[in-house]
């Protein structure tokens, strides 16, 4: 079965630098980390606060689902961590 998002939720994780959401593979949870530092990169903005990140992340979420079931078909799991490395 394919990965979905049904639930929109996001939050910033400050420890981890990262932006978490929730994604589904049947009844299987999948928790979503994006780096911060992937959106520091799609923006020419200076991007230093949680409603920065969380703004940004929105303007791409369409863009992060898809990298996120890419990396996920390649190796599935629980969790799965959106670096600049593995985001392509």
């Amino acid at each position: 079965m394919a990965l979905s998002f049904p639930n929109q939720s996001r939050s910033y994780d400050p420890g981890r630098q990262s932006i978490r959401f929730t994604g589904y593979d049947g009844v299987f949870e999948v928790s979503v980390f994006v780096d911060v530092a992937i959106l520091k990169a799609a923006t020419k903005e200076w991007l230093s606060d949680e409603a920065q990140y969380l703004a940004v992340f929105d303007q791409m979420r369409t863009e992060i689902e898809q990298s996120t079931r890419k990396t996920y078909s390649r190796k599935p799991r629980a969790t799965v961590v959106l670096t600049a490395a593995n985001a392509k």
